[in-house]
């Protein structure tokens, strides 16, 4: 039965006796007996505080009784703090404030004296009284709670002491849970209940201050009025007790995961507290940095992953390992948004951070997708950290509050190639590994490649954000729009674009399995998404500004990329803007008439270019609006250059309507035989039209493209083709030989696209020209010749369609013709020389393939010397290439085949910069050689011996000439001997001039 006391001498008598008595158990129990008595009134209440206060006082040993004594105080307030105490509040919180100091001292000592000598029972009794306490200021913070008014400045005051205490005495407990081995799981339970409650209180006191008045009062009165004053207090509490929540969130976060209940407390109890107060607790609260440390604690999480995981060379790591690694990762971000959508202004001070976090997340997941045995954890990253990881950017990006220019800072930051990020992430050099993964997120590692390892990051963001430019601002999508040229830019680094077409990217759709694609695919994807988002926006002048400037972009794989955007959007809008489109670009073209039709980098044949891949991809009549404006000789007077290039470009002419193709093919015919029928009539030089022999270059293009057959029952190519050998050879004005040269080669093409000719009997001496033309007697002049070798090649592949003799003169000049294109060591050539052969090889009849090969054929010799040479090799490297054009095909190369592509990648990186070295070297050695002699115009000459040797060679052959002609008139019967001793004497001749030459030059 539980005492009522209605007379205070009764009261006071026995708190005397608490006091009086010596003994420690017998106040023990006294106060046990105290606790017994419910007391009616408010004197009383406050006469029991103040006597639990001096007892806590007079004893400051640590033992056991003492211990015993502290708990039952504890119990006993805490069994008044459900009666009314209003009046007694400071009381109450005095003795907080004093349990607690008084627990943080011996938690040291009792910390201490465990690890010199153990005693379990001792710190048993002290951590139960901790545990007391945690009760007690659990039910201090819910009767205060009870109590909306707080009536004076020493209440409020005391009330900050009470809750700093507190939260400090929680946070030295939980950094010590690890040398804590009693009551370690309740003492954290009742951590947590008190955390719970005074984040109850902070809540009922923000919310029963009038905010609006308050910021009325601060900002006209300076704060001199009451509710001004409580408004102060109740914001000073809530930062005191959100910095301590902070702080045990990081105590937490760093224990390695076995304080997660309380992790979730701290931070959630920050997250509820920064909700409130209207944005007033801004002023106080240090919003920015509690913003930087939960990015800090998920990059910190993420680099301990990513140590880890390094060590580990082949152990796969599983989706359950990888999600368990990325929840808290996932949580601290989450927790993130949650206050940087509440308080923008502030967080856009620490934009930096907050970028730099997210563009880490995307490289993490970027390099873990590099390595194999950890493939399936960029699987979950990309699932469970990326979605909120672009969130954390986009609450920034999107805010209200942020103003425009801001947010295009944030851009600028992001995406240009004079952004400080490194500076950002504190990095400076080392000698760390460029491929281990905790690189990342170390502080210490080589700023130039951490700025490459961010690159691709960066790029991963850039493509988000256009795909999720649905969910952006106006302005945002705006200042997007105006970096497109950068995404271009950054494409064709060296790092970056080797990236591009191997390394695959996760494409998530809803709820669905991610689908991994090349980042070339999501490049385009974004973009096109983008387009889409932006096309009725102020945006979409910058985007359609993006696309006409880079309309001609150097780089190939960037102007792969803007060609099928405007093939895209040809596709998809409107047929008065794709008429538009299609006649500016006409018109382009007609003005680019005047450049060269041979230069396949020339702005015409660029253009023409465009127009062909346009009309292949875009709608169905836009060939026949291409036709109209450009090839309709009826309609249009273009100069044949342009006709000429489309069709060198591959010019579907098989798009057009019937009639339009019918009459379209017809011309390309009807041309061709005009012109050669006016050849003789017309003067080779360079025509008023552009090109000279501009029907040839059209019918070789059409050709080609499989989309005009050729009847040719006369066979006027076939002379047509002699003529122009022999007039090539009879030329002496350069311009002129020029223009034969390039009908030559095309005629060469022509005629390999003929199958039917090779069968002919003038086909002999078409050959037999060729061979005199390429081997047996080679004007020293003719230094372009080559540039006739590629079609050359193809037409060398045509003769396996045909019956060959053994040893007639027309198959030594067929051998001989292949053996130049197989010793050709330029490794252009011998991909053309190799293909020939192999497409001969596999359609002749001929039993002696032996005979078209060289012993010193380019493939014979050995690549890393180079000098000697042998047979089987050649048959071995023909073998490997023939498989290599047989995988072509394959759209997904094994890894095997990427090995060797790397490697082979690898060799000619190398080779490239040895050569540049070496030339460089050779630069400066002839640069520091004239400026020692101080004589820049001099020449330096050979020894007299070689000069004189060249002399006499030259005269040698003079003789040797004179002798030949004698031969030929009088031994007529000797024609075989008489060709092979010439063909010999013809090389020799090479040779010399080739000295003379070079002595001349030097």
């Amino acid at each position: 039965m539980k005492q009522s006391f209605c007379s205070g001498r009764d009261l006071q008598t026995l708190l005397d006796s608490i006091k009086s008595s010596e003994v420690v158990e017998n106040r023990v129990q006294l106060l046990k007996e105290l606790g017994k008595i419910e007391l009616s009134e408010k004197s009383a209440v406050n006469s029991v505080v103040e006597s639990l206060i001096t007892l806590w006082e007079e004893f400051t040993c640590l033992d056991i009784s003492q211990c015993t004594l502290h708990r039952t105080i504890l119990q006993v307030a805490t069994k008044y703090l459900e009666s009314d105490i209003s009046g007694c509040l400071v009381q109450f919180l005095v003795l907080g404030i004093k349990a607690n100091i008084w627990c943080r001292k011996h938690l040291k000592m009792t910390l201490m004296s465990t690890q010199d000598s153990p005693e379990e029972e001792h710190s048993s009794f002290f951590y139960q009284l901790v545990l007391d306490l945690f009760c007690y200021s659990a039910a201090t913070y819910s009767a205060l709670a009870r109590c909306l008014v707080l009536t004076s400045k020493e209440l409020m005051v005391s009330l900050e002491n009470f809750i700093s205490e507190h939260l400090t005495l929680t946070k030295d407990l939980v950094s010590e849970m690890k040398n804590i081995h009693t009551l370690g799981p309740e003492l954290l339970k009742g951590a947590q209940m008190a955390l719970d409650a005074v984040t109850r209180l902070c809540r009922v006191y923000c919310n029963g201050v009038e905010w609006d008045i308050y910021n009325a009062k601060i900002e006209v009165d300076k704060g001199d009025c009451k509710e001004a004053e409580l408004g102060v207090h109740v914001i000073v509490v809530t930062n005191c007790t959100i910095e301590k929540l902070c702080e045990l969130g990081i105590i937490a976060a760093n224990d390695g995961g076995s304080l997660v209940s309380l992790l979730n407390t701290s931070w959630k109890g920050v997250v509820s507290l920064l909700q409130l107060g209207k944005g007033s607790l801004a002023e106080k609260v240090n919003i920015t940095g509690v913003i930087t440390t939960l990015t800090s604690l998920a990059s910190a999480s993420l680099r301990c992953a990513a140590e880890t995981w390094s060590s580990s060379i082949t152990e796969k790591v599983s989706e359950a390992e990888a999600k368990r690694t990325f929840l808290p990762v996932k949580f601290y971000l989450i927790n993130a948004v949650r206050i940087i959508s509440q308080y923008q202004t502030q967080a856009f001070f620490v934009y930096k951070e907050i970028a730099l976090c997210v563009v880490m997340i995307l490289t993490f997941r970027i390099s873990l997708s590099k390595i194999e045995h950890l493939n399936s954890a960029s699987h979950v990253l990309a699932e469970i950290l990326e979605p909120t990881s672009l969130h954390l950017l986009n609450s920034l990006l999107n805010s209200a509050q942020v103003k425009e220019e801001n947010k295009f800072q944030i851009l600028d930051w992001l995406f240009s190639n004079e952004s400080d990020m490194v500076c950002a992430a504190e990095v400076s050099s080392t000698n760390d590994s460029f491929d281990s993964l905790d690189a990342l997120f170390s502080v210490s590692f080589d700023a130039m490649n951490k700025e490459k390892i961010f690159t691709l990051g960066r790029v991963s963001l850039f493509l988000n954000l256009l795909k999720g430019a649905a969910d952006l601002e106006d302005d945002v999508r705006l200042g997007i729009a105006r970096k497109l040229g950068w995404l271009l830019d950054t494409l064709v680094d060296e790092d970056v674009y080797s990236s591009i077409l191997v390394l695959k990217i996760p494409i998530l759709h809803g709820s669905a399995e991610p689908n991994y694609h090349p980042v070339f695919c999501a490049v385009l994807h974004a973009l096109k998404t983008f387009m889409i988002t932006v096309s009725s926006s102020l945006a979409w002048k910058e985007v359609e500004s993006f696309l006409i400037e880079n309309l001609f972009h150097p780089h190939f794989l960037c102007w792969e990329i803007i060609t099928e955007l405007w093939c895209f959007i040809l596709r998809h809008a409107d047929t008065d803007m794709v008429n538009d489109v299609i006649d500016k670009i006409c018109s382009l073209l007609r003005l680019t008439s005047s450049e060269s039709v041979l230069s396949p980098d020339s702005v015409l044949r660029k253009t023409a270019r465009l127009i062909c891949i346009l009309v292949k991809y875009g709608p169905q009549l836009m060939a026949d609006q291409v036709y109209s404006s450009v090839l309709d000789c009826n309609r249009s007077q273009c100069p044949s250059s342009v006709y000429t290039a489309l069709l060198m470009e591959g010019f579907p002419l098989n798009s057009l309507s019937e009639k339009n193709r019918s009459i379209a093919k017809q011309r390309v015919v009807t041309q061709y035989f005009d012109f050669l029928e006016t050849f003789e009539e017309k003067s080779p030089g360079q025509s008023n039209s552009g090109v000279y022999g501009a029907p040839v270059f059209a019918l070789c293009a059409a050709l080609e493209s499989l989309q005009v057959s050729l009847s040719d029952s006369d066979m006027k190519t076939l002379k047509f083709l002699v003529a122009i050998i022999r007039k090539y050879k009879m030329s002496t004005d350069t311009a002129i030989k020029d223009n034969y040269r390039a009908l030559l080669g095309e005629l060469l093409g022509i005629i390999s696209n003929m199958k039917h000719l090779y069968s002919s009997d003038e086909m002999e001496g078409v050959i037999l020209e060729l061979q005199k033309l390429f081997i047996s007697k080679p004007e020293l002049s003719d230094c372009q010749l080559f540039l006739c070798k590629p079609n050359l090649a193809y037409f060398m592949a045509g003769l396996g369609h045909v019956e060959l003799a053994d040893s007639d003169a027309r198959s030594l000049a067929e051998w001989e013709l292949y053996h130049m294109l197989l010793r050709e060591r330029h490794w252009a050539f011998v991909h053309l020389a190799i293909t020939a052969f192999g497409y001969f090889a596999a359609h002749t009849s001929c039993n002696e393939l032996w005979r078209f090969v060289p012993q010193d054929a380019a493939l014979s010799y050995d690549l890393e010397s180079g000098n000697e040479a042998d047979e089987e090799r050649f048959m071995s490297e023909l073998k490997v290439f023939l498989e290599k054009e047989r995988a072509c095909p394959i759209l997904q190369a094994n890894l095997d085949q990427l090995e060797v592509l790397v490697k082979e990648g690898q060799m000619l990186k190398e080779i490239v910069q040895n050569n540049i070295t070496i030339n460089l070297e050779t630069t400066i050695c002839d640069m520091m050689e004239i400026d020692d002699e101080k004589q820049p115009n001099k020449k330096r000459k050979f020894p007299d011996g070689i000069c004189k040797g060249v002399e006499l060679l030259q005269n040698g052959l003079k003789i040797m000439v004179d002798g030949l002609s004698q031969w030929q008139q009088n031994q007529c019967n000797s024609t075989e001997v008489h060709k092979k001793f010439l063909s010999h004497f013809s090389r020799l001749e090479d040779v010399i001039a080739h000295l003379v030459s070079l002595a001349d030059s030097d």
